[in-house]
């Protein structure tokens, strides 16, 4: 009585209501798969009607059948499937229901999406076989599909919501192996164990864009990797520090980790205190963790503050040439935000920037951070201050005129207007220049638009101050 006083209740109104939702989003999903793909099969068009036929039957006659409500009932209970699901139906890779099933030409039969991603994720063997495949065709599994939809109507089941349509794959499997290695970094009591298991969570975060959106949806996660480095014996493991670091970089990837980072203080301190302490190959992935999540404005500020941007300064002027890189893009990401640039100017950054100019060790770099830091007074001065008309001019000089060396030009020229615009002394410096050499009147006529553009302006300001030096003579 209880049941069917359950199902009877489910029929009314408010169910009918989520039915036709749940029924609409269906068949939107069915109706997108056969106007987008050009093999859609002919399971597609009929599960596309037999939806269209549940959606009438709700408007029409206003009710929900028992095997729908029943279907109702079970999503509620969270029983999408009955435990009973033929072993055929499931994929090798996500052990769920296939919804699009696919042959290999190794025979195996899969998931479309699940062994899209596989393949795009740069394997090239069947996940089953281990075959290496030259041919790489997914030919439609038409009676392995019709069977799981005639078994899903039996059964009165609907497809079931699917993480790929938020631009996701996250597997059964998946999510079995995040709680089975955020088991392992829990138990402190077997340190080989928690090792073994930051490494994993490395690799897989690395190899599967859907594991990143997982361990972020998990907000223990991120909690569990950066209580690992305060357990005795572990908290100096240079390794364990180095998989840490490279797993947030791995997580910052993600768009929607950015936050969920950047938000967790333990999370930024590791890095920080990475950048500080760690090999070169981890401090290089802190810089460039710390570059992914600076670009969420509002982890800009936050990220300076907790103590960034002193450790990156150093790293820029010390690292290996790939450390470098990193450590200049994340310091260009976060002196975007204004608040930034006095602690950059306080630790030292425009000499470290003008002598990898004079080392042509980081040149690109260092002139789009200096462009950057230009636009404020205190940044122009010591630019100035340090030899940077002399380095500017050899710059615009350069005859070369590959795109790179172009837009080094430009880069160059914005530094140099806004020297000439606050310091006269240098603008008779770059005056003297084009007289002798004429570059800065070449660069404004052959220069990219915004560097013909600064071009210009110098040569209008040496104009004028020399009419204004004239009329007072």
């Amino acid at each position: 009585m209880a049941n069917s006083e359950a199902v009877e209740s489910l029929a009314g109104p408010a169910s009918a209501a989520a039915r036709a939702e749940e029924l609409k989003k269906e068949l939107w999903r069915l109706v997108r798969e056969i106007s987008e793909s050009e093999d859609c099969s002919l399971e597609s068009y009929e599960d596309a009607s037999r939806a269209l036929d549940a959606l009438k039957d709700i408007r029409f006659r206003g009710s929900v059948s028992s095997k729908e409500a029943l279907a109702c009932q079970r999503k509620a209970e969270g029983k999408m499937e009955p435990a009973g699901v033929p072993k055929h139906f499931l994929c090798p890779i996500s052990s769920e229901t296939m919804r699009d099933p696919v042959i290999l030409v190794s025979g195996q039969t899969y998931d479309r999406l699940f062994i899209q991603e596989w393949f795009s994720s740069g394997n090239r063997t069947c996940p089953q076989t281990q075959q290496v495949l030259s041919d790489f065709t997914l030919t439609p599994n038409h009676l392995v599909r019709s069977m799981i939809s005639q078994w899903r109507i039996e059964h009165g089941l609907t497809l079931p919501p699917q993480d790929h349509e938020q631009g996701r794959l996250i597997t059964r499997k998946e999510r079995n192996a995040l709680r089975r290695i955020l088991d392992k970094i829990s138990s402190s009591s077997n340190i080989p164990e928690q090792k073994q298991a930051v490494r994993e969570l490395r690799l897989l975060t690395k190899q599967n864009g859907s594991f990143r959106a997982l361990v972020g949806e998990n907000p223990d996660a991120i909690s569990h990797l950066v209580s690992v480095l305060s357990v005795p014996g572990l908290n100096c493991d240079l390794q364990v520090q180095e998989d840490a670091v490279t797993t947030m970089l791995n997580l910052s990837i993600h768009e929607s980790n950015k936050k969920i980072v950047g938000d967790n203080p333990q999370a930024v301190a590791l890095l920080i205190e990475a950048l500080k302490t760690g090999n070169m190959e981890t401090r290089s992935n802190s810089a460039a963790a710390l570059f992914s999540l600076s670009a969420l404005e509002s982890n800009k500020v936050k990220i300076v503050k907790m103590g960034a941007m002193k450790p990156l300064v150093e790293l820029l002027e010390q690292g290996s040439p790939s450390a470098k890189k990193d450590a200049g893009s994340a310091i260009f990401n976060l002196c975007i935000s204004h608040e930034n640039r006095a602690g950059a100017l306080m630790e030292g950054v425009v000499g470290v920037l003008l002598k990898s100019i004079a080392d042509q060790s980081l040149v690109d770099e260092s002139l789009a951070i200096l462009a950057l830091l230009s636009r404020d007074q205190e940044a122009v001065e010591e630019i100035a201050g340090n030899g940077g008309v002399t380095s500017m001019l050899r710059l615009v000089k350069d005859s070369d005129r590959t795109r790179n060396k172009q837009n080094n030009k430009e880069n160059a020229a914005a530094i140099l207007f806004a020297i000439c615009m606050h310091d006269r002394t240098k603008l008779r410096e770059v005056a003297e220049e084009e007289k002798s050499t004429g570059s800065i009147s070449h660069l404004a006529e052959n220069g990219t638009p915004r560097a013909r553009r600064k071009a210009a302006g110098i040569l209008e300001k040496w104009k004028k101050t020399l009419r204004s030096t004239h009329y007072s003579c």
